[in-house]
Order: C-alpha cells, then sequence, then structure tokens
C-alpha cells in the first residue's frame, strides 16, 4: 500500500514536469477588437465610401472577394491568434487565403512580412451562422520582441478571401479606419503585395473581430466597453484620437509597455435595449450591453480592467429606458464580469452630456434629467472601484451642454451635434482616468 502511494506520489509529480524541449502554451492577450453587429449595412458607420460596387447585394454580401481590414493592436508580440465572427450571419461562410501582415502603405504590405494563417492546421475554415472561431497561433516575423516600441501605431493587415457568397455579413460598422476590399469575383488575394489588387476602400470591418498576441504574462488589458463616444465618433479618420486611444498613449507616456486596451464600444449602443436582436431583426446600435457581454468582454483574453461608459441611448427617445433599468443593468453586468474575473478592476465613467443636440432622439431636459442621475448612482452607489468623470472633462456649467470647443467634429469637419466630442474633448476625457486605478498600483505624474 505504502510503496503504491509512494509511485502514485512519483507519476504525479511527473505529470506536471514538461518534457524536455516541449513548449509552453503562449499568454494570450487581446490586444485588439471590434464589436460585431449587422449584418451589413444596418449600424452607424462614420465616413463611408459609396460601397455599391464592392457589395452591390446587402444580402449577397462578399462574392469570391478579398477583404483586406486594417487593424491597430496595442501591444505586439510574436505569434497572434485572430477571431472570426460569424455571429450574425444566416449561412455557413467559408474564409480561405487568410494571411497576416504588416501594413506599409495602403492596401500595400511591407515585404517578406505576409504570412498564412490556418485553423486546426488547415487552410480554410467554414463558420457556422452565429459563431466564432480561433485561428491557429501564426509566426509575426517582423516582430523582434515582445512589447516592440517601433511597432507601436503601425497596422496589422489581416486578408481574408470568402469563398462564393458569405450571404448577411457580420462586421462593425465604424472603424474609423481605411480598409480595402478586392472587386466581387477577383478571387484569393491575400498572399499578393495589394499594390493593384484591392480597388476599394471601406470605413468598417468584416468578420474579423478580435486579435490576441503572445504576451508576457504580468500583461494587463484594460477593455472599453461602451456606444459610440466609445467607438470614437466625431474623431479623426485613421487619427487614432479615441479617449481609449489616448488613454494608450498617456500609459507609454509613463513607461508602461506591457498594457493593451480593447475598445469594445458600439455606435448607438444601450445597456438594456433594444430587447431582440437578431439578423432578421437587427438594429443599428447593435445588441444590448448585456447581450453582448459574454462574447465581446468576457470571451476576451487576459482581462485585468474595466472602464464602463453608456447610458445616454438608454435614455434617447429610441431607448426611453429608466434610469432605475439602466442602473439595475450595470449591476447585473458588473456582477457577471467579476463572476468571470474576479481580480478585475472595474470603472465606471459618467455620462456626458447631449442636451441641445441635434442628433436624433438626443437632446431634451429629461433625457438630461435621466442623465445626471445616473450619474450620481456612479459617483456615489459603490458599485465601482472607481469612477472616471468623463461628465465634469466635457461640461460647460453655465449652459448643461457640452463645451463649445469639444463640438466641432474632427471625422470630416462639420460643426457637430454636441454629443460626440471631437479629438479635444476626447483628450480631455481620457486626461481623467486615474492611470493607477487601471493597473492597480500607483502612477507618479508627469
Amino acid at each position: 500500500m505504502q510503496l503504491s502511494r509512494f509511485l502514485c506520489i512519483i507519476g504525479l509529480a511527473f505529470s506536471n514536469v514538461a518534457p524536455a524541449g516541449a513548449e509552453q502554451m503562449p499568454h494570450w492577450v487581446t490586444t485588439w477588437s471590434a464589436s460585431v453587429q449587422g449584418p451589413y449595412p444596418i449600424g452607424n458607420p462614420s465616413a463611408q465610401p459609396d460601397l455599391r460596387f464592392a457589395f452591390p447585394v446587402p444580402e449577397q454580401g462578399a462574392h469570391d472577394q478579398t477583404i483586406r481590414l486594417m487593424v491597430r493592436p496595442s501591444l505586439w508580440g510574436k505569434e497572434a491568434r485572430l477571431r472570426l465572427s460569424n455571429a450574425f450571419g444566416t449561412r455557413p461562410v467559408t474564409f480561405d487565403g487568410v494571411y497576416a501582415g504588416l501594413q506599409q502603405t495602403g492596401s500595400v504590405l511591407v515585404p517578406g512580412s505576409n504570412r498564412p494563417v490556418t485553423f486546426s492546421g488547415k487552410p480554410s475554415v467554414t463558420v457556422a451562422p452565429g459563431e466564432w472561431i480561433w485561428s491557429d497561433p501564426v509566426a509575426l516575423p517582423f516582430v523582434r520582441h515582445e512589447a516592440d516600441p517601433d511597432l507601436l501605431g503601425r497596422r496589422l493587415a489581416v486578408s481574408l478571401h470568402v469563398q462564393g457568397d458569405s450571404g448577411p455579413m457580420t462586421w462593425h460598422a465604424k472603424a474609423l479606419t481605411t480598409s480595402y476590399l478586392t472587386a466581387p469575383g477577383a478571387g484569393a488575394q491575400g498572399a499578393t503585395n495589394g499594390v493593384l489588387g484591392f480597388p476599394f476602400s471601406t470605413a468598417s470591418w468584416y468578420f474579423l473581430d478580435a486579435v490576441d498576441m503572445a504576451s508576457p504574462p504580468d500583461t494587463n488589458l484594460i477593455v472599453a466597453f461602451g456606444d459610440s463616444i466609445t467607438d470614437g465618433t466625431s474623431s479623426t479618420l485613421n487619427g487614432d484620437d479615441r479617449w481609449p486611444d489616448v488613454l494608450l498613449q498617456r500609459l507609454h507616456a509613463q513607461g508602461i509597455r506591457k498594457i493593451a486596451i480593447a475598445n469594445a464600444g458600439i455606435g448607438g449602443n444601450q445597456v438594456v435595449g433594444p430587447p431582440e436582436y437578431s439578423p432578421q431583426k437587427p438594429f443599428p446600435g447593435g445588441p444590448a450591453a448585456l447581450a453582448r457581454l459574454d462574447r465581446d468582454l468576457l470571451g476576451l483574453s487576459g482581462v485585468t480592467a474595466v472602464i464602463w461608459l453608456e447610458g445616454i441611448n438608454d435614455f434617447s427617445k429610441n431607448g426611453n429606458a429608466s434610469t432605475e433599468a439602466v442602473i439595475d443593468g450595470m449591476k447585473r453586468g458588473v456582477a457577471r464580469i467579476r463572476a468571470k474575473f474576479p481580480a478585475v478592476r472595474i470603472i465606471g465613467a459618467t455620462v456626458t452630456t447631449a442636451l441641445g443636440s441635434t442628433g436624433a432622439g438626443h437632446g431634451d431636459a429629461g433625457q438630461d434629467a435621466k442623465r445626471k442621475a445616473l450619474n450620481d448612482f456612479i459617483r456615489d452607489g459603490g458599485l465601482f472601484d472607481g469612477v472616471a468623470d468623463f461628465d465634469r472633462a466635457t461640461l460647460d456649467p453655465a449652459t448643461g451642454q457640452m463645451k463649445a470647443e469639444f463640438v466641432p467634429e474632427s471625422t470630416t469637419g462639420g460643426p457637430g451635434e454636441k454629443l460626440h466630442p471631437n479629438r479635444a474633448g476626447y483628450q480631455a476625457m481620457a486626461s481623467m482616468i486615474d492611470l493607477g486605478a487601471l493597473i492597480g498600483r500607483p502612477v507618479a505624474a508627469k
């Protein structure tokens, strides 16, 4: 009996020792995300080119064509993996000719950077309606080391070839980043350098909703969860100056490099509405925050902190929710986040003013009264580990409206609508965030 117990202990000990030469699994951290909605063209894109020649029949979707998506990881690693989503499709979509490389300019790639991506060792994958799938790890030879500072701000080019017709496309409408499309019927072009093969451009992302990088185990991931003000409406096209982008710049300025931020905003999103969302019954603002929480936040890799900014759309004429309903929704959402990530730090962001807005369904005094009541709860309700007072950063106390210098929009140079801050407004918002609360240690001011 004693000999058997001794052998059992020895066996258990050796079972926990990796064989010589065995590689450890990477520590994955989501360093880019785009919360999906759909199907195309339902959504709220900004600065979108005319896509009728690229996607002539929206219900048919992409037709034997390649989509080259430009995404900016907030942290780079020597290996990456991609998540492809057919969450709001109605038929299986088959992808092949999937590649990942480094953008040089436009649709053109840095020579030698492009690498094929596989799925369970195969060059193609079929994603069923309502499903999503992770790729195998793909080596990125142009990354010299983890958190390579020379790659900060550079874009990863992810090319996807859609076999046949995709049907209704799962997408993220408001990319505020230019990506590229081949003509329908052009076939698999992901391996090409992109000089002539991608005649069409788009300001949206399709099918790709997350990129993970192999990262050091002590890397922090902040998820910015919210609506269009997190998605970046009125920020600069291709300027990467949404408030989560500016927050990342602040962290880097402090010398904090092992940090990633995933943007999980959707323009028009609500905390508790709409009550029903499907490919047959879509809504421009995407599924409710509570309905998309599992995929867009809990399904990301390496989450250590969350900043949640939402509520203004719930109080619009389209939402018309009560303050109590939104508070209850936030309580339920926070409980689910803590259950999945017990050590997570959750920051509540106060909701910025829309008083006097010319945006559809926004701007009246009733909406503003609900917003103020929600902000009182966010500041004093004890639900959150900290508060980012975006309201204080953007409010003109004399008028109750957004500060005048934050109103003219930065995307196309329009006058703005007193709902979405511009580049200057997003900078002011990001300045209100306590960096130490996000990373769990004091950060000296610089």
